[in-house]
């Protein structure tokens, strides 16, 4: 979002000009130029991009998307293994997969390891879902690269994965 943008949303009524200050800022800290900022905005506009599509075809939360498009991708596993790939808080992914269950996407079955855990996989009608939003996602992704054109896609998902090798992990939600 640019700072007029910005602005439009903070600033009172009878201002639009200007945005709140902070009485004693950091020194040269710029939110938009904060590179955790820039990636988090770039990530929810393209991530909602596709939103739509999975939404409107299938009413899934982009949590259920995940969900379904980790099965889908590396076949059974348990609830703690979606959480440990996509980053995601257990109890929204419980949510998603009570949800997708519901709906005859997955089923659970109990773990031959693991008596506390749950196998999750895909049903027929989970995979032919997959299938369907998986070519999607493709001619989405496909969009999003040649918005970059071939050299800055490649660029960019190869800076991406240098971030994510060298990011230190956290195991704990957000607080």
């Amino acid at each position: 979002m640019t700072s007029s943008g910005l602005r439009a949303i903070l600033a009172p009524e009878h201002d639009k000009g200007a945005l709140p200050t902070m009485t004693d800022p950091t020194s040269g800290f710029d939110l938009e130029e904060f590179l955790p900022y820039l990636l988090n905005q770039a990530a929810e506009a393209t991530s909602h991009g596709f939103q739509a599509v999975y939404r409107d075809r299938y009413g899934f939360t982009r949590t259920q998307w995940r969900v379904l498009a980790n099965l889908g991708k590396f076949g059974a596993m348990t609830a703690r293994d979606i959480c440990a790939i996509s980053h995601i808080e257990k109890t929204k992914v419980s949510r998603a997969v009570a949800a997708l269950e519901q709906s005859g996407m997955l089923t659970r079955a109990p773990s031959e390891t693991d008596r506390r855990a749950e196998v999750l996989s895909l049903t027929a009608r989970g995979r032919d879902v997959f299938g369907e939003l998986g070519g999607l996602a493709v001619s989405f992704d496909r969009q999003l690269r040649a918005t970059l054109g071939r050299e800055g896609a490649d660029r960019l998902a190869s800076l991406l994965r240098r971030l994510i090798v060298a990011s230190p992990r956290t195991d704990g939600p957000d607080t």
